[in-house]
């Protein structure tokens, strides 16, 4: 049995919602009620489990992949999240898919930690020491701060909801973001300050310390680029100085695909958090969506960007075969993609049942041991949210843009490449040289992990990125005003006014 929580089925979904009052006020006699809920420490955890389980949404876990699909990555058939209105410029407030879930999710998870918290502030049982009380919270402020990260660097301006809502204060303006960069911090300082400090992957699925400082790391990376793009090296210098201090504590798995696929998770020294699944009971469709319906179909200049295994560009190398473009190139392609059918082997092959409208699909998920992939299929895989290879990648761009391109950036560089077979790079890059490098490097490595949206946005780039895609069934058209997705129309309606939308939807 895996060793972390598991996030149980039990119905506690009332605890984080307000309740209804009714006309004789009285709690419904089929569901437990928040106020005679937390009585012991027991009840802490299995309302710990479900804060763990607010991150389980598809846009946050096993739609990692359909996140790259509002990219130059991939393409997805069934306009999952609304991918295809994205990338054809077709996207107001009205869209939906996960314009509407990632706001909407994102303040359910919050929700449910205000109440978590404001729970445990009034408890004052004996079985819960005060060491512990700060765990539970450090673990459920690094949460708050992965989702309001979420909509800081997707729409901006938000409401800032510390606190549990009720009928009197549930229409919440929004705060600059700026603001909410701020609590953002202040959560994830918190957490680095009072979890554990062991590994993650020793913590028994609970976030730990490190946990909490990549994820700050992440968020102080997308925050120092600005509106422009141009970075601010005050900021980079913490960001080298997190990942620093992460490279030493965490190790890169020996194999690529070992750190996405369920039999070799657990206690793998590359995962510094993830989203936990266990079957039969807590599943998701990866097989069935990747394996299956090709719901992420790779575009063919994804996969051309795989280098010849010499480190050069696929059709620069003397390596290049036309005739079977999976020869002699970085082994991350095949461990990456595949071509119309899935192949681990001889025994174990699947097709797909539905069409690959790329030739290609998503192999980097897929679980060899769950063939025949279907709607049967018990897929356990975790979502892995932060792992040391971006951590080395996060290090190396923000030492390049702080003092160019030094023997740390190389090092940090060829021993991620080593990983996999790949030559390191050679000497003499100029900043410029190895900052396109390391950025080519994120999308190799990092592909379909759901993070080419945010390194787009973040280097304000994707307008130059997307209007030029010429490989994918539709056309590709990116406005400024995608840089900041519009508020849900939906949310705008039920404020009342006091809910203004971005201005560039208005």
């Amino acid at each position: 049995m895996k060793n972390r929580i598991i996030i149980t089925t039990i119905l506690i979904t009332s605890l984080f919602l307000g309740a209804c009052k009714k006309t004789l006020e009285l709690n419904p006699l089929d569901q437990i009620a928040t106020s005679t809920f937390y009585k012991s420490k027991g009840d802490f955890d299995q309302a710990l489990a479900a804060v763990y389980a607010s991150l389980q949404p598809e846009e946050f876990a096993v739609g990692m992949g359909f996140r790259d699909c509002f990219t130059d990555n991939g393409y997805n058939q069934f306009n999952s999240g609304s991918s295809k209105d994205f990338v054809q410029g077709n996207f107001n407030p009205t869209t939906g898919g996960y314009e509407t879930a990632i706001y909407n999710d994102s303040y359910t998870g919050i929700a449910r930690v205000n109440l978590f918290l404001q729970n445990l502030g009034n408890y004052k049982g004996s079985d819960i020491s005060d060491a512990q009380r700060k765990v539970y919270e450090g673990e459920v402020r690094f949460i708050r701060a992965f989702f309001y990260f979420q909509l800081y660097s997707i729409y901006g301006d938000v409401p800032l909801v510390l606190q549990p809502i009720d009928l009197s204060t549930q229409k919440q303006p929004k705060v600059p973001a700026a603001q909410v960069l701020t609590q953002i911090t202040a959560d994830l300082d918190y957490s680095i300050a009072n979890l554990n400090t062991a590994a993650y992957y020793a913590n028994g699925g609970h976030a730990a310390a490190s946990s909490a400082k990549a994820l700050k790391a992440r968020v102080l990376l997308f925050a120092a680029y600005g509106k422009t793009g141009t970075p601010d090296p005050a900021i980079l210098m913490q960001v080298r100085d997190i990942c620093q201090d992460l490279m030493g504590q965490y190790k890169l798995s020996a194999n690529f695909e070992d750190v996405f696929r369920d039999a070799t998770q657990k206690n793998n020294t590359e995962i510094i958090f993830s989203v936990n699944f266990l079957s039969p009971n807590n599943t998701a469709p990866w097989d069935l969506y990747y394996g299956d319906y090709d719901a992420c179909a790779p575009l063919q200049n994804m996969v051309d960007a795989f280098e010849c295994t010499d480190g050069l560009p696929y059709g620069t190398s003397p390596l290049t075969d036309t005739k079977n473009q999976f020869n002699n190139r970085d082994p991350r392609l095949r461990k990456t993609v595949y071509a119309d059918s899935v192949y681990f082997g001889p025994g174990k092959v699947y097709h797909p049942s539905n069409q690959r409208p790329t030739g290609y699909g998503t192999i980097k998920f897929l679980e060899p041991n769950n063939m025949p992939y279907g709607f049967s299929t018990l897929s356990q895989q975790d979502a892995v949210i932060l792992r040391l290879a971006e951590v080395m990648l996060m290090y190396a761009e923000a030492q390049n843009e702080v003092v160019g391109p030094d023997a740390n950036v190389y090092k940090a560089m060829a021993d991620l490449r080593a990983r996999v077979g790949m030559p390191p790079y050679p000497a003499g890059y100029t900043q410029a040289q190895m900052r396109e490098r390391i950025r080519h490097e994120r999308r190799i490595e990092l592909a379909f992990e759901g993070l080419r949206h945010y390194d787009l946005l973040r280097w304000h780039i994707a307008g130059d990125i997307l209007n030029n895609v010429k490989t994918s069934l539709i056309v590709y058209h990116f406005e400024d005003k995608f840089y900041k997705w519009p508020l849900p129309q939906t949310e705008i309606d039920k404020s009342g006014g006091v809910l203004v939308q971005n201005p560039d939807y208005k």
